[in-house]
């Protein structure tokens, strides 16, 4: 039996375990993430950030609800737990600040602060793989653009107070940044996408942001998501906002050979799917035990499908339905135990277990909510930067 094989046995295992519903108010899940296990330990915490402007933490195996913190007034963009003290959360807001969370306190308040600059509205941002070194994305605010970049040591044990940037990359993007990635294992190794449909990979390390850009590479088209794959994760991937993909391999960047594995304008085009029915992409997922990228994405009426990626394009791998009731925007995939957590448009939080009986199948009805809290997104520059390597 192949890798991908396995993977379509497993995926067709998947039942649903546990569903959480965020209230009774509508919301969108619009980001999820699992605490990192501590030692031998599985991971105990999961978090979400909903259009509520709240984060809300939950148990990872019940998904009872533990703890929500309130962002108001800003807007929420991105859920990120520390990897090295499973009970530190982050997430970044429209208000310019950074603000780190610890659930062992019974306190609303964050226990620490990253401030950007004045004009700073972040709709994105990563913590590095050794909790030294948090990176957020701005908004375009007149002509700037900004990376920021702050010191995140002494989060394990948060006092409250606010921290000052440690500087900001300003040159490499002319448009929003959407999306910042640190590499999983590299800590000086940042890939950032943006609205001007660049995809950008720093070095943090080099002493200035022309020397730290090591690669661009062009979507031509807004960058939704970004992420890294392959073996030793020396390859980037995007996909956009109007449903395209791309996928470059960084490792050839010094060799004749072409960086481009994969272009794909609109997976909707693909056939992949039941009757042809994808309607979007939500992210990307790199297997390190199958060395194989693949693509979750969805149906506007709940259904989600696993694509898997080659240099041939975009295969659909398998279907789970009967869970959500509207669009997908959120998942987290568990290799280690092979279960699932997904959160939608519908208000619920689901998790998905091999062989799992639920207690209630009864499907949630959609709370869909007015389009006004959709993701924004701007359109992006018709004439795009090209730096193409």
């Amino acid at each position: 039996m192949t890798a991908v094989e396995r993977i379509e046995e497993q995926l067709a295992s998947l039942r649903i375990a546990k569903r959480s519903t965020l209230s009774e108010e509508p919301a969108y899940v619009l980001d999820v993430d699992v605490s990192k296990p501590a030692r031998s330990e599985s991971s105990r915490f999961v978090a979400v950030s909903c259009s509520k402007k709240s984060i809300r933490v939950y148990n990872r195996e019940t998904l009872n609800f533990l703890r929500e913190y309130s962002s108001s007034p800003g807007i929420l963009h991105g859920v990120r737990f520390a990897h090295a003290c499973d009970s530190i959360v982050f997430s970044a807001g429209s208000d310019g600040t950074v603000k780190c969370w610890d659930i062992r306190l019974a306190t609303q308040k964050a226990a620490q602060i990253f401030s950007g600059y004045p004009s700073n509205v972040f709709i994105s941002f990563d913590i590095n793989c050794s909790d030294l070194i948090i990176c957020a994305g701005t908004e375009k605010v007149e002509k700037d653009t900004f990376l920021v970049f702050w010191d995140a040591r002494g989060i394990t044990d948060c006092t409250s107070t606010t921290k000052e940037p440690l500087g900001v990359y300003s040159e490499s993007h002319n448009d929003d940044v959407t999306k910042v990635c640190f590499h999983p294992v590299e800590r000086n190794l940042v890939v950032s996408g943006s609205t001007d449909g660049l995809v950008n990979v720093f070095d943090i390390n080099k002493d200035n942001e022309d020397d730290a850009l090591v690669s661009t590479c062009n979507s031509d088209s807004s960058v939704s998501c970004v992420g890294w794959s392959g073996r030793g994760y020396k390859q980037v991937y995007c996909t956009t906002h109007d449903e395209g993909f791309c996928w470059w391999d960084i490792a050839q960047l010094d060799t004749e050979e072409p960086i481009t594995l994969s272009r794909v304008l609109d997976v909707r085009d693909t056939g992949c799917g039941e009757n042809n029915s994808l309607h979007y992409l939500v992210g990307g997922l790199y297997h390190e035990k199958a060395d194989k990228l693949f693509l979750i994405g969805g149906t506007s009426t709940g259904n989600i499908h696993l694509l898997g990626c080659s240099s041939d394009g975009l295969s659909l791998v398998g279907t789970l339905g009967g869970g959500h009731s509207a669009t997908v925007r959120s998942f987290c995939w568990n290799l280690a135990d092979e279960s699932l957590l997904t959160g939608g448009e519908d208000a619920q939080l689901l998790l998905w277990k091999p062989g799992a009986v639920e207690r209630s199948l009864s499907k949630k009805a959609s709370m869909k909510i007015a389009s006004s809290v959709q993701k924004r997104v701007r359109v992006h520059n018709s004439s795009l930067k090209s730096r193409k390597k």
